[in-house]
């Protein structure tokens, strides 16, 4: 593993990739763009970077040796949700949307352009800056979403809300009473509209029994959802 502890210009990156010519490749465009790389050849030792939050983005191998790229998700999402993009040579569906489930922000299937992966990562990147700038509280009925620090309340008491339910309940909150597509919460919540749709429902359908009946969220047919006001 190699850590370059030079000034952070516009972000840090890990790339997490037993393959030494494809992590030099993609630090090598990312190094050019101005980002800080932290490398590390396989999943304990990535995880290992992140726990220090020694990174802004992580680029992660699904075919990792030991410890691999899922189940580094996994154990990331316990205690940071920093962006993680997948990196693999398996394109199927049914991987895609399992990685991205499991708490990935974006999947990536080889062989990939160095510069698409830049272009990602700049994406996430910017996404996240961004959404850390908010400061308001969204309040609707008993329920109050506190935006820069992601809390929702009902009634006073915190619920506890994974990172999609939350961002998804913020999207639709900006609009109470219009129908949102299910593309444009994919937007919302993944950042993407390469995930299956379905995903959307499995989500909003934990979300709602989460807030019990203090917000209605209602389905629209062949359209998306909306927070009825």
């Amino acid at each position: 593993m190699n850590e370059q502890h030079q000034a952070v210009a516009r972000g840090r990156v890990l790339v997490v990739d037993d393959e030494r010519s494809i992590r030099r490749l993609v630090a090598q465009y990312l190094e050019k763009e101005g980002y800080t790389v932290l490398e590390a050849d396989n999943g304990e030792e990535g995880l290992a970077v992140l726990r220090r939050g020694s990174a802004d983005v992580a680029l992660v191998d699904v075919m990792l040796p030991g410890l691999d790229g899922f189940e580094l998700v996994r154990e990331a999402r316990r205690f940071t949700d920093i962006p993680i993009i997948l990196l693999t040579a398996r394109g199927e569906e049914a991987n895609r949307v399992a990685g991205l489930e499991i708490g990935a922000d974006d999947y990536v299937v080889k062989p990939f352009s160095a510069a698409e992966v830049v272009a990602r990562v700049r994406a996430h990147l910017r996404r996240r800056q961004g959404g850390s700038a908010q400061e308001e509280v969204v309040r609707l009925g008993e329920v109050e979403l506190h935006l820069p620090a992601r809390r929702c309340l009902v009634k006073g008491e915190e619920v506890d809300l994974t990172r999609r339910e939350f961002d998804l309940l913020a999207a639709l909150s900006e609009r109470p009473g219009r129908a949102l597509t299910r593309s444009q919460l994919l937007e919302a919540g993944w950042g993407t509209t390469f995930v299956t749709e379905k995903t959307v429902d499995v989500h909003l359908a934990s979300l709602r029994r989460k807030l019990g009946g203090a917000l209605r969220v209602t389905a629209i047919r062949g359209v998306g959802y909306r927070l009825d006001a």
